[in-house]
């Protein structure tokens, strides 16, 4: 069993903020590959509003907005990171094509994965911070199908390891305003994300009240997702996305985790000009 974690753990936000920008990040993936050729400037703005969990493993949610702005240049990219496991930062597709993307960026989370504040258990513990994070990113699509992935890091020195996710879709045109999607997704991270999310140090423990635990790197999440985009013009896309999601590994077993259940719902609203 131990073996089997340790091959596998959090193949996904991505903890829960990379669960909750799929849909929204899938919407903006498409305009870059209209984008590829293109050497003039071009922007998009929007806002997403999502429910989540508090922080990962929370048995409460939060309403989140999340903003949706980017600007690309050709290959290149600010702001808004599609695909590439955080919600903002710079970055560029070094290929890009109808079927292959390929490309790396830098950036980081917009709040505290976690606070102190957000259950009783934590109380005295100290929150995790944001942190830089790089990552190397890549899809692959043909026809009706996709495969999307990432490798994503932590560069900033705050422990907070190792992730790789990667997410099937399919999509089906209903008419030629309105898109659904629907796919599995899994995350693997290492034991330095693990520890840091759903680990107990020896000093929480003594806080807390309760025994210390170690937690080992494996699989993390596995997932589903189903959402629906609506070209309403041609520069507004509106669109909504669900995404179930369950811990596994020490990641479900850990006293930090009040709930294996980790689901998202989220509606957005872009504009491209």
């Amino acid at each position: 069993m131990n073996t089997i974690r340790t091959f596998s753990a959090r193949l996904l936000l991505a903890g829960t903020t990379l669960a909750a920008t799929l849909g929204a990040q899938g919407v903006q993936a498409q305009a870059l590959l209209e984008q590829a050729a293109d050497t003039n400037w071009r922007f998009s703005a929007g806002l997403g509003v999502f429910s989540r969990p508090k922080y990962p493993g929370s048995d409460d949610t939060q309403i989140v907005p999340v903003p949706l702005v980017s600007a690309n240049y050709g290959r290149f990219f600010i702001g808004g990171t599609p695909g590439a496991g955080f919600p903002v930062g710079v970055g560029a597709n070094l290929i890009q094509n109808d079927a292959w993307r390929f490309g790396v960026a830098l950036g980081g989370e917009l709040s505290k994965p976690r606070s102190a504040s957000d259950a009783p258990m934590l109380r005295g513990w100290g929150d995790i911070s944001e942190t830089a994070l790089g990552s190397v990113f890549a899809a692959y699509t043909q026809d009706w199908l996709s495969v999307r992935g990432f490798v994503v890091s932590d560069i900033g020195g705050n422990d907070q390891g190792t992730r790789i996710a990667i997410d099937v879709e399919g999509r089906y045109q209903v008419s030629d305003k309105l898109t659904l999607s629907a796919g599995p997704g899994v995350t693997w991270a290492d034991g330095k994300y693990t520890q840091t999310f759903y680990g107990i140090s020896a000093q929480q423990s003594l806080i807390a009240g309760i025994g210390p635990y170690a937690a080992s790197g494996g699989l993390n999440t596995v997932r589903f997702s189903v959402g629906a985009q609506y070209q309403l013009t041609p520069q507004w896309s509106l669109g909504a996305s669900v995404i179930a999601a369950w811990l596994k590994g020490d990641a479900e077993d850990s006293p930090v985790t009040k709930d294996k259940s980790q689901n998202t719902y989220g509606i957005f609203a872009s504009y491209r000009f």
